[in-house]
């Protein structure tokens, strides 16, 4: 029925006409003018409580108030608290004969029943303040009560500092949802989000365009759902992105566009993906990659919230080549160091099997990285279970060695390494007591991924035994950048595949690699962190298509597209790359 009634109300503002337009526009405005004006929303209109637990001051007092909420605990059949969305308050129950409805109400219903109480705002008694309530000075002397819903005996207390197993709070999610933090997660993502569209819609002028959910089979890319119809044999798919609608969006001539979009990825054997998520979905004509940097960091430190530091910007920036080479991955985590180091020179002489192998071979190296206090806080099982992993999801063998501690665990690099190299590799390393190294030894791509991933498995490993390495209130916002137009094909390295897909453009500077030597390493606009994108390609001309041996038009016609203007594809990662803003979510 609103929906109906909304449709109607959207196609009747759609042609206003003469004067009317100028009255809309202007009521409109005004109306944006007083929004942006009045910041304190109003968190009791239109419903039957005049406050909320959490705002009453000693500015309140006197006041007639009448609440509702959660009843959190009792104590002594004499005072209660209530909590809501807002915060807690106290609240004194009547002892006197002539409120013994109210008494009996406010006394017998079980914790966590839902209550709405009257009465006046009064100063608790001296001595009795709790400063550490924001509701601390006051409470509440309560002429009426009504018992809203009884609760039954629940499966955890609502109190953060009761602790629950995931497990746990995931079934009974609707429970875990009135906690703080959950409560807290969810309206700040409201906030956010609330501020991103008016960054974008009224700063900027973005049009906020809806794009449908099911929709045909796309090429190429991620799994897709598969949702059956009605018509035996035909089937919808559920979008991965609004890829094919932005880009359909930006020939019609809306040149910027953005959607808080959901997305969906059937990619189960991949355990850091999720099969839904939502990403802000920005679509650009006419832009190049300083614009949209400037776009994305001014959209970030406008809606950032007030409760957090402020983001500097400019992001500070690094290559994908130096991305993998220091951190062995294009999202690197630079809270903090353990950094890669190429130390292929110090042991190039070294009598190592597996090590003169890998040296001899082309872009074979050998890698480490150092693992401060890893002598003092690892045990034997932890290196053990750090070199199962390594071997079992990268094939790699990896060696622990001690420089300057008194075990080796019969590791062959230490018996080895000569003096001259242990100092070399000492001083490279910048090691200090009870320092671990890990080295490995392969083709650069593979021993950089696999040091990057124990990387972050030792951070974990050396945090769970009490070492603060990474400040979890610290955001290290970082833009990475030339990527990689192709990559070899895993069943086949041989041959290329595109590392996005072949709508991606190449570095201007090295589009004449396309057709000379298309396995050297062509960069393309695009970066990631929690943020990514790319710039897409412009018809005429396609060399990516052309490299491909496949007509430019056959490929548009594929994904539905033709006539494109130059434009940038971007969007925010999925809103569980924020654990820092959202623990918990």
């Amino acid at each position: 029925m609103f929906s109906c009634w909304l449709s109607r109300l959207c196609r009747g503002l759609s042609t206003p006409t003469g004067r009317v337009t100028h009255l809309i526009q202007g009521s409109l405005s005004r109306r944006l003018m007083l929004s942006s004006q009045r910041r304190i929303p109003e968190l009791s209109s239109f419903v039957a409580r005049t406050n909320t637990c959490g705002e009453l001051r000693s500015s309140h007092l006197g006041q007639e108030v009448t609440l509702c909420g959660w009843i959190q605990y009792r104590r002594q059949n004499i005072f209660l608290v209530l909590r809501d969305f807002h915060g807690l308050v106290q609240v004194v129950i009547p002892q006197d004969e002539s409120a013994a409805s109210v008494k009996k109400i406010l006394c017998e219903a079980p914790m966590e029943s839902v209550v709405q109480v009257s009465g006046m705002v009064i100063s608790r008694p001296p001595g009795q303040e709790n400063p550490k309530m924001p509701t601390g000075e006051i409470e509440i002397k309560v002429k009426s009560a009504q018992l809203l819903n009884a609760c039954k005996k629940l499966p955890f207390e609502i109190k953060d500092f009761v602790k629950k197993t995931e497990a746990l709070r995931l079934q009974y999610r609707y429970l875990d949802l009135r906690s703080f933090q959950m409560q807290y997660n969810l309206r700040l993502r409201s906030r956010m989000v609330m501020k991103m569209r008016e960054y974008l819609c009224n700063l900027h002028g973005f049009v906020d365009i809806e794009t449908p959910t099911l929709f045909k089979r796309t090429p190429g890319g991620a799994k897709e759902f598969v949702i059956p119809s009605r018509e035996p044999g035909k089937f919808y798919c559920l979008p991965q992105s609004p890829q094919q609608f932005k880009q359909l969006l930006m020939v019609g001539g809306l040149d910027r566009y953005f959607q808080v979009a959901r997305c969906y990825r059937d990619e189960g054997s991949r355990p850091d993906r999720q099969p839904e998520f939502t990403q802000i979905d920005i679509e650009m004509s006419f832009v190049d990659q300083i614009g949209i940097r400037s776009l994305i960091e001014g959209l970030l430190q406008y809606s950032w919230p007030s409760d957090k530091d402020p983001v500097a910007v400019p992001f500070p920036s690094m290559t994908f080549a130096e991305a993998l080479a220091s951190y062995g991955t294009d999202k690197p985590d630079t809270r903090f160091g353990m950094k890669i180091v190429d130390i292929s020179d110090v042991l190039r002489n070294t009598k190592v099997g597996f090590l003169q192998d890998a040296l001899s071979k082309p872009q074979g190296t050998v890698k480490a990285i150092c693992i401060s206090e890893g002598a003092k806080y690892l045990k034997r099982k932890d290196i053990e279970s750090l070199r199962k992993l390594a071997a079992d999801h990268f094939n790699q063998e990896v060696l622990p060695v001690f420089p300057k501690a008194n075990r080796n665990w019969n590791s062959p690099v230490a018996k080895s390494i000569m003096e001259e190299q242990r100092s070399e590799l000492i001083r490279l390393m910048e090691i200090q007591e009870d320092g671990v190294v890990l080295l490995t030894a392969g083709e650069h791509r593979k021993a950089c991924s696999v040091l990057g991933k124990l990387r972050l498995e030792c951070a974990d490993l050396l945090e769970a035994r009490g070492l603060v390495l990474r400040d979890p209130a610290l955001f290290s916002f970082l833009w990475v950048v030339d990527f990689p137009l192709f990559l070899p094909k895993e069943e086949n390295p041989g041959e290329l595949e595109s590392a996005h897909h072949p709508f991606t453009a190449p570095h201007p500077n090295d589009i004449h690699l396309l057709h000379t030597e298309p396995k050297q390493n062509i960069c393309c606009f695009s970066w990631c962190w929690w943020y990514s994108g790319r710039c897409e390609i412009a018809l005429p001309p396609t060399p990516g298509f052309r490299f491909w041996g496949s007509p430019s038009w056959r490929n548009c016609l594929r994904f539905g597209q033709t006539d494109m203007p130059c434009h940038w594809s971007t969007k925010h990662q999925r809103c569980h790359s924020l654990p820092q803003i959202l623990p918990g979510a």
